[in-house]
């Protein structure tokens, strides 16, 4: 398993974490839009929620923020850095999964018009969406991203990655060691939540799911 093992040897220690942070709300999003690698703002919902999540996230000592590049993602993690004084390190091995001609449609109009695409991605089946990526392919490029800037940190440290909700769940799924066929097990996040992974002896462990300030719906990309 990737980083299997990082946390050898420190069994008296907390452990490394990883928040992988969804970033706030778009218009595309309340649309139920399929963003993909469409560099879409936030809304001023969006915005709120960021600043909300950020006073939550702040709290809990950051060492490191890394974030997609694409502009929701990025403001979302500036509202962070505003609180902490850290820097954002912007990478495009973070942005959400490039989709081809399903990115603009509704969840309507994909299941209408890729209906049996769209059922065997959900069935678990490696699927190119629009012609786009495989799960597994965002995997290879957004996961050893997150490794490097764990490697990092200090002992004990914290690392936030601020991404997409299709690239964060197959984040997990990579780092959890567990199949692609399972990645779609772990659910959606809705806007501005987060998940956690901890350091433990065999690997990396999931610690929260979809964490947030209150419980909100799913919208958008990947739910």
């Amino acid at each position: 398993m990737s980083g299997a093992g990082a946390g050898a040897g420190r069994a008296a220690g907390r452990g490394r974490r990883i928040i992988l942070w969804r970033h706030g709300q778009t218009s595309w999003n309340v649309e139920r839009r399929f963003q993909g690698s469409t560099d879409v703002e936030l809304t001023e919902t969006g915005v709120g929620q960021a600043r909300r999540a950020a006073r939550l996230l702040a709290s809990l000592g950051p060492d490191a923020i890394v974030s997609s590049d694409l502009r929701r993602a990025a403001r979302t993690a500036g509202e962070l850095a505003a609180l902490t004084g850290l820097d954002v390190t912007q990478d495009e091995g973070l942005r959400e999964t490039y989709a081809g001609v399903w990115q603009g449609l509704t969840h309507e109009e994909i299941i209408a018009r890729y209906g049996e695409e769209y059922a065997a991605w959900k069935r678990g089946e490696p699927v190119r969406r629009g012609g786009g990526e495989l799960e597994t392919e965002v995997a290879d490029r957004a996961a050893p991203v997150v490794l490097r800037h764990v490697e990092k940190l200090p002992e004990d440290g914290t690392l936030v990655v601020v991404s997409h909700g299709g690239t964060i769940r197959t984040t997990i799924g990579r780092l959890l060691g567990l199949e692609a066929r399972h990645w779609e097990s772990l659910g959606g996040l809705s806007n501005c939540c987060w998940s956690v992974l901890g350091e433990g002896l065999r690997g990396w462990r999931l610690l929260e799911h979809n964490a947030g300030t209150l419980p909100e719906p799913v919208l958008g990309d990947d739910d």
